[in-house]
């Protein structure tokens, strides 16, 4: 503690209640301000880290907040963005990126990342301890999955009522000509919930089948927004009384109060798992690297059970409120690598085909 008098500033020892040294006023004051002076070019010394995301920016403001405050010397700078939009731009950018790393993005991307030769290969400390299905199988990994996100359908009761629509349980329910223009899904060129929709449609009913079902349900479909959360949010605001989506945006809006309730089909659902991953070419390999080893780690993966249920680790038990019941067993059995070798061939088609009532994309 310091004991100060009107003339000067004791240092003491607080076992002892001993002054130990004295320090003059004008000393006191040339200390400080030569400490005030020093303030901004400690801060210039962090390393600044340009990580992509895809994830909503609550749970990436406690992603940050969690990392940062066991690596002082490390500022992560977000470049959040849509799934396709994300992708699209590390594609661009071929190595000469701005980014540093990745910290939740659809495997079904990195994978095609890792594919273009875009990842620096990285094993996290923690690698070993997380489930085998969220580990890249190559040694070292070129990306390693941290949680899973799983196909619903946020459907609005109220409106639902008023507009004497009847709950779907299956995903050909969806169909029927009540639901016409009543209904939005995520685009899957934007989204990675889209291109799980799309993927999984193609997976479980077949190619034929599932190309007559998608053009179907194209005319009953309002608009493709170019979030995957964005349908649930439409949903739950009563503009639409049905949004595609995922489980966790519908249990969000139920928890903030609006009247949707989370479904589930009985055909199963596709789902997602978000990654992390280094990008090639980073300027702060070292950082990127820590980075990667607390998004493996125990504290991380108890950050996402709090906005998910499926995470890597095992053990980790999640509570969300007002989750749907059921979604672990509607998960289909998905072929990540399919998905991803088969992307730019199902978007193309997809595109030709339902382009024509995507939203306009934000500038």
């Amino acid at each position: 503690f310091k004991q100060k008098t009107a003339y000067e500033i004791k240092e003491c020892d607080w076992s002892s209640d001993v002054c130990s040294s004295d320090l003059s006023m004008k000393s006191w004051i040339a200390l400080l301000a030569t400490t005030v002076l020093a303030l901004p070019a400690l801060a210039q010394d962090r390393t600044r880290l340009q990580v992509y995301s895809t994830l909503e920016v609550e749970n990436i403001n406690d992603f940050k907040k969690a990392f940062e405050s066991d690596n002082r010397d490390i500022e992560i700078v977000w470049r959040r963005d849509a799934t396709g939009i994300v992708t699209a731009k590390i594609l661009a950018e071929q190595g000469a990126q701005r980014g540093d790393a990745i910290w939740g993005l659809a495997v079904t991307s990195t994978m095609l990342l890792k594919a273009r030769g875009l990842l620096e290969p990285y094993a996290p400390k923690n690698v070993e301890a997380l489930k085998p299905s969220f580990r890249d199988p190559s040694d070292p990994p070129s990306y390693t999955g941290m949680e899973g996100w799983v196909a619903a359908i946020c459907y609005n009761t109220v409106e639902a009522q008023k507009l004497g629509l009847t709950k779907p349980t299956s995903w050909f329910d969806l169909l029927d000509p009540k639901f016409k223009g009543r209904i939005t899904m995520p685009h899957p060129a934007s989204s990675g919930t889209g291109y799980f929709h799309v993927s999984a449609w193609i997976q479980t009913f077949g190619e034929a089948k599932a190309w007559d079902f998608m053009d179907k349900l194209h005319e009953n479909i309002a608009f493709y927004a170019h979030s995957g959360s964005q349908p649930c949010k439409q949903a739950a605001s009563g503009e639409f009384a049905l949004g595609i989506s995922a489980e966790t945006s519908a249990a969000d809006a139920r928890t903030k109060g609006a009247p949707i309730e989370g479904l589930v089909m009985k055909e199963g659902g596709g789902w997602e798992m978000d990654t992390f991953a280094i990008l090639k070419g980073t300027k702060n390999l070292a950082a990127a690297q820590r980075l990667m080893d607390f998004a493996a780690s125990r504290k991380a993966n108890e950050l996402y059970a709090t906005f998910v249920s499926q995470v890597a680790m095992p053990g980790i038990a999640s509570n969300i409120p007002n989750y749907p019941p059921g979604v672990a067993e509607s998960m289909i059995k998905n072929d990540f690598a399919w998905a991803s070798e088969n992307r730019a061939r199902i978007i193309a088609e997809w595109t030709r085909r339902y382009e024509g009532k995507a939203a306009p994309k934000r500038n």
